[in-house]
């Protein structure tokens, strides 16, 4: 799987019986959130660009770390990690491919500190009558894409995302009940031990 791949597929799933709200939701609130968002693990649907549907699981461990496991018949792996983001193919005898974590709209929820007030980042925030919807990037790189992050509320909690690359392609990713508050393992998110791992 490319990068390409992974952040490709139009949004084709709607939520459903989510809670309802009166109105979108602060971007201060939605900051604070995030920030509070150290460990998360979930189930995950992602639509990807052929129209088929993989599943898998996620594992976040803010800041910066990320691990998408897909299940079968996927073979691949994706890990943000160390500053770089590693797409691992399953059928490939060659490494992964990486690229710069920074460089992608998933580092905006993944950064140490989320600020959707400062300047230029947040490009829409909507409310659809059922979440609130904000769309963020990177205002000193907007080239590098962008990501539209969905939030239900009572309590607040990310529902999805939508990520645009800088080419106009998009991935969804509708995550699954919400755990939040375990412990990791630093190889969790370690491309050179997976690396290692996978050469023994």
């Amino acid at each position: 799987m490319t990068l390409t791949r992974f952040f490709l597929a139009p949004l084709m799933v709607a939520l459903t019986a989510l809670p309802a709200m009166a109105e979108k939701l602060p971007l201060t609130e939605l900051s604070r959130y995030i920030n509070e968002l150290t460990t998360l693990e979930a189930e995950f649907t992602q639509i990807n660009a052929d129209e088929t549907i993989s599943t898998g699981q996620i594992l976040i461990n803010r800041p910066g770390r990320a691990r998408f496991e897909y299940d079968p018949p996927e073979q691949t792996l994706v890990i943000a990690g160390g500053q770089q983001l590693a797409v691992f193919d399953g059928k490939s005898n060659t490494g992964p491919e990486q690229y710069p974590l920074k460089e992608t709209p998933l580092n905006l929820i993944l950064a140490r500190d989320v600020d959707l007030d400062r300047s230029g980042m947040v490009v829409a925030h909507d409310y659809d009558g059922t979440a609130t919807v904000v769309t963020a990037q990177d205002p000193e790189n907007p080239q590098y894409g962008n990501i539209q992050l969905m939030f239900t509320a009572d309590p607040i909690e990310l529902r999805q995302w939508v990520i645009t690359d800088g080419s106009g392609s998009q991935t969804t990713v509708i995550l699954g009940a919400l755990e939040t508050g375990m412990r990791f393992n630093t190889a969790t998110f370690s491309i050179t031990a997976e690396i290692e791992s996978r050469n023994r």
